[in-house]
């Protein structure tokens, strides 16, 4: 896009610019791992943790890299000053690079942050379930790498059906996650969502919403094993995902959720969330 900014293999340069090898082992095989982050006043939110999870990928998987979490914080605020960002949604990828050896490949990107709909968060969502099941015994479950593919048919798969996302669960009927998207159930006023040994990802804005619980009063567990049975007994039920934050979901697969209202204790996480997000990224 004209104008846009992007680092690519430590310079800043023109997004027409920048050009990867044809052999990149994140083109041709989906080898990478990336993280997508929120900036809120021209800061990263939890840019650390985002840096943390990408590296234990990286690690697992035995990515190739020359990256470390210095360089790529710098280079992510570098990024965003490049492109005269406040409100961005920034994402990191790496790569091995070429399969026949050369540089690996690392690359920050940082985009306008879309102008999510106001009525998600004021109305709440639809959701529908996956026709895909989250596999227990894959090493990519759990981790974001370049191998989405499966992710992005599901959320078409709900756009077609009219819903904003699509719920998983695994192959023995557990509760894992959404398509982008950690999921949260409310039961009898306490908040319940899937066990990162699911698995399930392991989301930044997860961990906030759960630390948010314990000052606001609300019990949280995240060690249960949940099922559609619990989910579609839920009063509440909401996502949360780093760039549309945390959003209130009121109809899954035309079943209403509650009184098909953003519910109480979402509201409360909610807001609480919006005030850490202004706190943590006061420039």
């Amino acid at each position: 896009m004209s104008g846009r900014n992007v680092y690519l293999n430590g310079q800043i340069l023109p997004a027409d610019e920048a050009t990867l090898s044809v052999s990149d082992a994140g083109f041709l095989h989906g080898a990478s791992a990336f993280t997508t982050m929120r900036a809120h006043h021209g800061v990263v939110f939890r840019l650390d943790r985002h840096l943390e999870r990408l590296f234990g990928t990286v690690g697992l998987l035995g990515l190739r890299t020359n990256a470390d979490r210095e360089s790529l914080a710098a280079a992510a605020r570098d990024v965003l000053a490049a492109n005269g960002l406040s409100e961005a949604r920034v994402r990191i990828t790496l790569s091995p690079g070429p399969v026949s050896g050369g540089e690996p490949t690392t690359l920050i990107t940082a985009d306008v942050l879309p102008d999510y709909p106001r009525p998600w968060y004021e109305e709440g969502i639809e959701v529908v379930v996956s026709s895909f099941r989250q596999g227990s015994d894959l090493r990519l479950a759990g981790q974001k790498t370049g191998c989405y593919l499966l992710r992005v048919l599901a959320r078409e798969e709900a756009a077609a059906k009219g819903a904003e996302e699509a719920i998983w669960f695994t192959a023995d009927n557990r509760l894992a996650e959404a398509c982008f998207c950690s999921v949260f159930l409310v039961l009898g006023g306490e908040v319940h969502t899937p066990p990162l040994d699911t698995p399930v990802l392991p989301g930044i804005v997860r961990e906030a919403a759960l630390e948010l619980c314990g000052p606001l009063g609300v019990a949280c567990h995240v060690d249960e094993p949940l099922t559609l049975r619990e989910t579609l007994a839920a009063q509440e039920v909401f996502l949360t995902a780093s760039c549309s934050g945390i959003r209130p979901v009121i109809r899954l697969e035309r079943h209403g959720v509650g009184d098909e209202k953003p519910g109480p204790v979402t509201q409360k996480i909610m807001e609480a969330y919006r005030e850490l997000l202004d706190r943590e990224c006061a420039s």
